[in-house]
C-alpha cells in the first residue's frame, strides 16, 4: 500500500502542468525601452531606431561617435537585446542630423540648479574655490590665497509657455591672506548676499539682480599696516544677457548700477562682457572637457579702465553629487576687485579649484 501510494503522487506531480517560460521581448518593446535608455542617458531624440528578433538597429548618422560604444554595451544590457548595430546610410538618402534634448526644468519650490549659469570667469561670482595667486610689481602684496564660499539657489521656478522663470537667493564670501606675513594676515573680506530673478528661453538667458556688498579689512593686516580704512559698502542692481552657441560658445553682457554707497561719492555706473568656451573634445559624454572664458568689466569710478580676468583649464562633471569642479589657471589685470583697495591697479597669475552646482 505504502508503495502504491508513493507511485500514485509521482504520476500527480508529473501530470502537474509546467509553468510556461517567459516570453521573449517584442520587437515594439524593446524599441521603445531602448529609445527611452538613450533618451535618458544620452539627451538625443533618436528617429531611426528598429528592433528585428532582439537585433537592435540605428542609422549610424543619429549618433555621435564618441557616443557610439557607451550606447552599444547600454543597450546589450537590456534583457531581450542580442545585438547591435549601426547602420550605414546610403549614399541617395538624406542626411540625418543628431538631435540633441535639452534638459527639462523642474517646476516648483526649490527645483534645483539654476537657469542662469554661473560666469566662470568673473572674480565676484559666488561659489566655493580656493586659489593662489602670485601678485606682479606689488607694493603690498606678492603670494597670495585667494578663497569664496557662496552659492545661488533657486528658490521657486516657474514656466510660460516654452521659457522659464525663477527667484533665487546668493551669497557669497570673498577673502584674500597674505602668505608672506608671518600669520598669513586676513587682508581684506567681501560680503555679499542678493536676489536674483532669472529667464530662459533656449539658448537665451537673463539674471536681474539687487545685492548688497560689504568689505572689511583683517585686523592684523590692519594692524601691520597701519592702513587707513575705507568702509566700503553699497547696493546695486545689475542685469545679465547670455547667449549660448551650440554648447560650446557662451556670450555676455550687462550692466549695473549702485545705491546707498559710501563713499558716498563713488559713481555708480559699471558695464561686464564676455565670453566662454567649452570644448566638445574629447566627446559631449565625457566627464571633463576643456574650458576657458574672459570676462572684462568697466567702472564709471575707474574712469572706465578695462578689468581683464581670464581662466582656462578642465572641468570634471559629477564630482560631489551634482557639483562640478574645475581646475583653471587664471589671470587677472586692472583695479582691484578686493573691497577697499578697488582703486589699486594689480596684476597677477594664479591656480585654483572651483566648485559649482
Amino acid at each position: 500500500m505504502r508503495r502504491g501510494a508513493l507511485v500514485l503522487a509521482l504520476v500527480a506531480v508529473l501530470a502537474l502542468p509546467t509553468p510556461a517560460a517567459p516570453a521573449p521581448p517584442t520587437d515594439a518593446w524593446l524599441e521603445g525601452y531602448a529609445s527611452a535608455v538613450i533618451e535618458r542617458e544620452f539627451r538625443l531624440a533618436v528617429r531611426t531606431l528598429r528592433a528585428s528578433q532582439g537585433v537592435i538597429s540605428v542609422d549610424a548618422a543619429e549618433i555621435p561617435p564618441g557616443d557610439r560604444a557607451r550606447l552599444e554595451r547600454t543597450l546589450r544590457g537590456i534583457p531581450g537585446v542580442t545585438g547591435v548595430e549601426f547602420v550605414q546610410p546610403s549614399p541617395t538618402e538624406p542626411a540625418v542630423v543628431p538631435v540633441r534634448l535639452r534638459p527639462e526644468w523642474q517646476t516648483g519650490p526649490l527645483p534645483g540648479g539654476t537657469l542662469f549659469r554661473p560666469l566662470i570667469a568673473d572674480p565676484r561670482w559666488p561659489h566655493f574655490s580656493a586659489a593662489y595667486q602670485y601678485y606682479f610689481d606689488d607694493t603690498q602684496l606678492g603670494n597670495v590665497a585667494a578663497v569664496s564660499f557662496g552659492e545661488t539657489f533657486a528658490l521657486y521656478r516657474g514656466s510660460l509657455g516654452s521659457a522659464w522663470w525663477e527667484v533665487g537667493i546668493q551669497a557669497g564670501v570673498f577673502a584674500v591672506f597674505d602668505l608672506d606675513a608671518e600669520s598669513m594676515d586676513l587682508v581684506n573680506a567681501d560680503y555679499l548676499v542678493g536676489i536674483p530673478v532669472s529667464f530662459r528661453y533656449g539658448d537665451l538667458s537673463a539674471m536681474f539682480r539687487l545685492f548688497h556688498q560689504s568689505s572689511h579689512l583683517g585686523d592684523e593686516f590692519l594692524l601691520r599696516t597701519q592702513l587707513e580704512r575705507i568702509n566700503l559698502s553699497y547696493e546695486s542692481v545689475d542685469l545679465k544677457v547670455s547667449y549660448e552657441i551650440g554648447d560650446v560658445l557662451r556670450l555676455y553682457a550687462g550692466g549695473g548700477y549702485l545705491f546707498d554707497q559710501e563713499p558716498a561719492d563713488l559713481d555708480p555706473w559699471s558695464v561686464q562682457y564676455g565670453i566662454e568656451f567649452i570644448s566638445p573634445w574629447p566627446d559631449r559624454r565625457s566627464r571633463w572637457r576643456p574650458i576657458a572664458a574672459v570676462d572684462l568689466q568697466q567702472r564709471e569710478e575707474n574712469g572706465w579702465s578695462l578689468d581683464l580676468s581670464a581662466r582656462a583649464g578642465i572641468q570634471i562633471d559629477g564630482v560631489l553629487a551634482s557639483r562640478n569642479m574645475q581646475i583653471l589657471v587664471e589671470y587677472f589685470k586692472g583695479r582691484s576687485p578686493n573691497g577697499q583697495f578697488y582703486k589699486d591697479k594689480i596684476e597677477y597669475l594664479g591656480l585654483g579649484v572651483h566648485f559649482h552646482f
